[in-house]
């Protein structure tokens, strides 16, 4: 048995700061399972609204319902936990997920489907918050490479979903979401041990000293605080509604404007989609090196050059452009997640559910407003429209310094 499935297994831990890769996979993993379940529901939407007769308002509402339960609750989760921490509440999440996919499956009416929604949703706002303070306390410092770890699992899950849905429970019908009830079920037998680790190392919660190299915070007042944290609403307002233009209308923007097939269409966008995974797993450990606001300032403001062009390329132009859009653009939710919890330190879940939460209902009203603009114009002209929104990364100039010191301290013990 080697060291790090040791302190999995028993909580031993010989050096306080040490990565735990073995609990980082571990949380990786429940967040493919989270994200993968969590994206059957707008994948079955097409079967939903055909077998009860809905219209497109109610289809909006079951989506504003989940919204509400799976972004609006995170920060409050969050806030909960920081001050009462839940070693079991990431079981308890997985939970919920489960209750809700059965709920799904037996629904018989609008009410029905609106409450399984609300259930899964609540499932991914007690997950998200306690698995990124997880995740931090296993990083042995190295907390960019850990949040880009977990977000990742994330990533390839919500890609995943989809295909699912399409092979199992479109041809076959509501009732087989059922199945996926034993992936919640795995997940929930994950967290359990998970939440032991958790529970066996809470110590691990306590800031760590200067000699660590751990993070020593700049003073700053209350107002750049909030400066600060204005434009990093801002950035992931960007990000995101760029982001969603992306993933849920490139396919109809090549099939528009190149008259690609629609499973060629889907091959590009499994190319972008692998492309933001990359992109999330590369940007955390730059920014452990080169410093988080300097990857901000990079993952943001360094699409813009590709998405001005984006618009104005053939077919292989396009492709290409979204390879290095796609890598560049997904480094910048560990950066700023991170850069977050380090101006507010003692807030770990508030911050993780805040920004989990925003990147939740950006993406939703963006999807929504898009798709609106698209109905009144053309896809083309999204695509014209959104190309100027990495140019918000300029406001990363306005982000206080907080890692210089971190930065000297490392490098003095090295």
């Amino acid at each position: 048995m080697t060291q790090v499935e040791n302190e999995f297994k028993t909580g031993h831990q010989p050096v306080a700061q040490d990565t735990v890769l073995k609990v980082l996979l571990a949380l990786s993993c429940a967040h493919l399972i989270n994200d993968t379940l969590q994206a059957l529901l707008p994948a079955i939407y097409p079967l939903l609204k055909s077998s009860y007769h809905l219209n497109y308002t109610q289809i909006g509402l079951i989506t504003l319902t989940y919204q509400v339960t799976g972004s609006l609750l995170q920060p409050l989760v969050g806030f909960i936990t920081d001050r009462h921490h839940q070693p079991w509440s990431l079981a308890v999440g997985m939970g919920a997920t489960l209750t809700g996919l059965v709920l799904l499956s037996q629904a018989s009416s609008f009410a029905a489907l609106c409450a399984g929604a609300a259930t899964v949703g609540v499932g991914s706002s007690i997950f998200h918050p306690e698995a990124s303070r997880v995740a931090r306390m296993a990083s042995g410092g190295k907390h960019g490479f850990a949040q880009s770890l977990f977000q990742v699992g994330g990533n390839f899950g919500t890609s995943l979903g989809p295909l699912l849905a399409a092979v199992i429970i479109i041809p076959r019908g509501q009732g087989q979401i059922l199945w996926f009830t034993v992936l919640a079920f795995t997940g929930i037998l994950l967290l359990l041990r998970v939440g032991g680790w958790y529970r066996r190392n809470l110590g691990r919660l306590k800031p760590p000293s200067h000699a660590s190299g751990g993070i020593v915070s700049a003073r700053l007042s209350r107002g750049k605080v909030v400066l600060a944290f204005a434009v990093l609403i801002v950035l992931i307002f960007s990000k995101y509604f760029y982001l969603i233009s992306l993933t849920n209308y490139y396919t109809f923007y090549l099939i528009d404007k190149f008259q690609v097939s629609v499973q060629g269409a889907q091959v590009y966008l499994f190319v972008f989609l692998f492309a933001v995974a990359a992109g999330t797993i590369i940007g955390g450990p730059v920014g452990d090196r080169i410093g988080r606001k300097l990857v901000i300032w990079i993952s943001i403001l360094g699409v813009a050059p590709f998405s001005l062009v984006l618009p104005h390329m053939g077919l292989t132009g396009t492709v290409v452009l979204t390879v290095f859009i796609g890598v560049i653009l997904a480094s910048a939710f560990s950066a700023i997640l991170v850069y977050a919890q380090e101006l507010l330190p003692g807030n770990v879940g508030l911050v993780a559910g805040l920004f989990f939460g925003l990147a939740f209902g950006i993406a939703g009203i963006g999807s929504a407003v898009l798709g609106r603009l698209a109905d009144q114009t053309s896809i083309s002209y999204v695509f014209k429209v959104c190309a100027y929104l990495p140019l918000l990364g300029l406001l990363t100039a306005f982000l206080p310094e907080v890692e210089g010191t971190k930065r000297r301290v490392v490098v003095s013990n090295t």
